[in-house]
């Protein structure tokens, strides 16, 4: 009798693609689906019908998705599921645009598209926001503040800024929804090299963070009061210019580095050696950073960019945080090596506290931001809030 040979074991997998880039997008839109920005199904049956490494295909399925997403609008009665709708066709644009040049001209629609869904959506959802423009040299900055419910005037004040590819809108799913739960207010801003400062007013990246910061809070406080506790949060590249905002702005009571970006020297190194292959031409990997950085840093060669975020370094100033510092690390970030935590935290030698908060793989949030596993890190932060600054 033939001796019988079992079949290959089979498992599920834990990508969508094999291009870091295109998997690490689809994690990206399914991140919002606790804040009612994605479902599940929808952004599946869609990846499914890109091609890897086809930033074309991406834009076409992606805008298509948001288009099918629109059209069954009118025909909502449901108030919350039409304002649901209008959510995730906004995060579909964002997604959308995300990979394309920064000359295509599907940008611009893509960029209107979702901002005008964004605000239908939480119009008709009854979600209070007011947008603000905050004077900046010579031009504006965007704003947007999130009254909490009742009472979160004596609550700390959350501020929330992206990095180096985030939009003002897209914080609303990161963060402030779940503030909101808590009973906090935010206040979400952008500043140059992002969203509108960037592509209506021109303004690339400035490593003096504390600048935009600083006029934000003066525009809140204005308009509103002055916040008992104000805690900035910065997410991404934010890992780097929210720490440098609280070097050198003494109203903030809390830092956090969502991920932590000690160095973005070492890492613009890392890809301006990568990209010497003829291999990284075609990877969207590389060429999309690289896209990216020329159009926010308004410079137009490696060794320029290089040059530019040198400056980028949070070792001169480490040293003079001294409020509470959150310092959040994926084990498997792509962009940012772990090791840089040990660093920023060695270097804030006068922060009233330093916490260091480390995901491994098995937590689920290994990766850069933890995209994926967005309430593992709500509750990391909601502790670190309750802790720290509740009364």
């Amino acid at each position: 009798m033939a001796e019988h040979t079992p079949s290959p074991q089979r498992f599920g997998t834990t990508r969508f693609f094999a291009n870091q880039t295109f998997h690490f997008q689809t994690l990206r839109v399914l991140n919002d689906i606790a804040a009612n920005g994605a479902d599940l199904n929808e952004v599946l049956l869609t990846i499914g019908s890109i091609e890897e490494g086809n930033t074309d295909c991406w834009y076409q399925k992606f805008a298509e998705l948001a288009e099918r997403t629109q059209v069954r609008i009118p025909g909502c009665i449901d108030r919350l599921s039409t304002a649901y709708a209008w959510l995730r066709a906004h995060n579909y644009w964002r997604t959308a645009e995300f990979l394309l040049t920064p000359q295509d001209p599907r940008r611009v629609t893509a960029w209107a598209n979702q901002i005008a869904a964004f605000d239908q959506g939480l119009t008709v959802a009854g979600v209070p926001y007011t947008r603000l423009s905050v004077p900046y040299e010579g031009a504006s900055l965007r704003a947007i503040v999130y009254p909490g419910p009742e009472g979160w005037e004596k609550r700390p004040l959350i501020v929330c800024c992206g990095g180096y590819d985030s939009t003002l809108e897209e914080l609303y799913f990161v963060l402030v929804k779940a503030a909101y739960d808590r009973g906090y207010g935010v206040l979400t801003y952008e500043g140059p090299g992002q969203g509108a400062a960037l592509r209506e007013h021109g303004l690339t990246f400035t490593p003096e963070w504390e600048k935009p910061t600083r006029a934000v809070l003066d525009m809140f406080e204005q308009t509103y009061f002055t916040p008992a506790k104000t805690i900035l949060v910065g997410m991404s590249m934010g890992g780097y210019l929210a720490p440098r905002a609280a070097a050198f702005e003494p109203r903030l009571d809390g830092v956090v580095a969502y991920d932590v970006f000690f160095d973005m020297g070492s890492v613009a190194q890392r890809y301006a050696q990568s990209a010497q292959t003829a291999e990284a031409r075609n990877n969207p990997d590389i060429t999309w950073a690289i896209d990216n950085a020329f159009w926010t840093l308004g410079v137009t060669t490696l060794d320029a960019v290089i040059t530019a975020l040198q400056q980028y370094n949070l070792a001169p100033v480490a040293a003079a945080i001294t409020c509470d510092v959150l310092t959040l690390v994926g084990e498997k970030d792509h962009f940012i090596p772990a090791s840089q935590a040990q660093d920023f935290e060695a270097a804030c030698t006068h922060a009233r506290s330093c916490e260091t908060v480390y995901y491994d793989r098995p937590s689920g949030g290994a990766e850069h931001c933890q995209l994926g596993a967005q309430t593992l890190w709500h509750a990391t932060f909601f502790d670190w809030m309750a802790r720290k600054f509740s009364s």
